[in-house]
């Protein structure tokens, strides 16, 4: 990972179960921003590490977004993976009326009234699951399945078309080069399916989450047609990426780790809590995520960081700043709550965490109550690792009970 003298050429390509990437871990030993070298893009880059300012340049309004787009940013993929109408490359104040308004379908009251349906989806594929018979592949029943139905089934889209769409998905987030025409091809395909959709939910509208967006209103303003289809298209990449490798993960960690599989039996009402504690533990992706370019000079932990130059932070390391965690590398299930970065920060932290969080918590919660023997049915090390991928997770998760 070394070059030149003054910066750190990164592939980020570690991909040993969950144990923490040693070049993240080396950069967070560094008293500053350290220059890096992504596999992508035409340009160096700043590595931002520690919590607190890693939540500065997510917070400064210096640090621009949406003023990467028309520059071939370092990043992990070869195709970038956000479309540059994305809410994820959108600053403030423009960021903020869109987030404002989409988030009305996500509030803990909309999102309460949505978990009878997401208990429903999880117990038809745990009565499969236990139908089949043991071993069974965790994977293949509950992570995969459970967040792809759950976001598709609320996004209101038909049955026969959720192949296709987690085809397109899984197309977008592969490494490599070689991969670039399928990821552009398989983007305008979900870009042109949403554009359509939405025009349909417009005329006529139901009770699913495109509806619920589309009518929601800031006084007289509200999103339109481009909008609604771009944060759909969100929503479903991250809806279906995240929390499938999460609840692999997080069920790893469980079958690896009796200790915190017995917390949550003696004490079921803590699931909330834990999971969050996994949450900040787990490295869920590699390296890191889409940058910020400095629209003027920015002092930041002792470096100028000049106009035009790119920013990247690392929720990864900042999730284990030893000064906000202490014990950061160990998983404490009695650890009093700190908001942690796995969801982001600031104006580009996921609307729809407490969807994440009650697919989670319905997912892992039904799956401890539905089978008390539960364990693993390959030793540790003979579960096989994604590495083709920016993502962190088990290929198959063989168990028993």
């Amino acid at each position: 990972m070394t070059g030149d003298k003054e910066t750190a050429v990164c592939p980020f390509d570690f991909s040993e179960a969950l144990e923490f990437d040693p070049a993240l871990a080396e950069f967070m030993n560094r008293d500053s921003p350290t220059r890096i070298r992504l596999p992508y893009g035409d340009a160096d880059a700043w590595l931002v590490t520690d919590f607190d300012s890693v939540k500065r340049v997510t917070t400064d309004q210096r640090l621009s977004r949406a003023g990467i787009i028309g520059h071939d940013y370092p990043r992990m993929t070869a195709e970038p993976i956000v479309s540059p109408e994305s809410v994820n490359v959108m600053d403030p104040p423009h960021s903020s009326r869109v987030r404002q308004l989409a988030s009305q379908a996500f509030t803990q009251q909309q999102v309460d009234g949505m978990r009878s349906r997401i208990t429903w989806l999880a117990e038809v594929l745990l009565d499969e699951m236990e139908e089949k018979g043991a071993p069974a592949d965790l994977v293949q029943h509950l992570s995969n399945p459970l967040p792809q139905h759950t976001i598709l089934d609320l996004l209101g889209i038909e049955r026969n078309e959720w192949p296709r769409m987690q085809e397109s998905v899984s197309q977008l987030l592969v490494v490599g080069a070689d991969n670039k025409e399928a990821a552009a091809h398989a983007k305008a395909d979900l870009t042109e399916y949403f554009a359509k959709l939405v025009k349909e939910r417009r005329k006529s509208p139901g009770k699913d989450i495109i509806s619920a967006m589309a009518e929601a209103r800031d006084g007289e303003d509200q999103l339109d047609d481009r909008e609604l289809a771009v944060m759909a298209l969100t929503l479903t990449l991250s809806g279906q990426d995240t929390a499938t490798c999460q609840i692999s993960d997080i069920a790893y960690l469980l079958l690896t780790r009796p200790e915190l599989m017995e917390h949550l039996r003696r004490r079921p009402e803590t699931i909330s809590d834990v999971v969050h504690e996994m949450l900040r533990y787990i490295p869920f992706r590699k390296g890191v995520g889409i940058p910020r370019i400095a629209l003027e000079d920015v002092e930041l932990g002792g470096v100028q960081i000049r106009a035009g130059e790119f920013v990247h932070v690392s929720y990864l390391t900042a999730n284990r700043d030893p000064e906000r965690y202490p014990g950061a590398h160990t998983i404490d299930p009695d650890r009093k709550y700190l908001p942690h970065m796995t969801f982001g920060w600031g104006g580009h932290r996921c609307i729809a965490v407490p969807l994440a969080m009650a697919e989670l918590e319905v997912a892992i919660g039904r799956l401890l109550e539905r089978f008390p023997g539960l364990r693993l049915a390959v030793p540790p090390e003979d579960v096989r690792w994604d590495t083709d991928t920016i993502r962190r997770f088990p290929h198959e998760l063989p168990v028993t009970w």
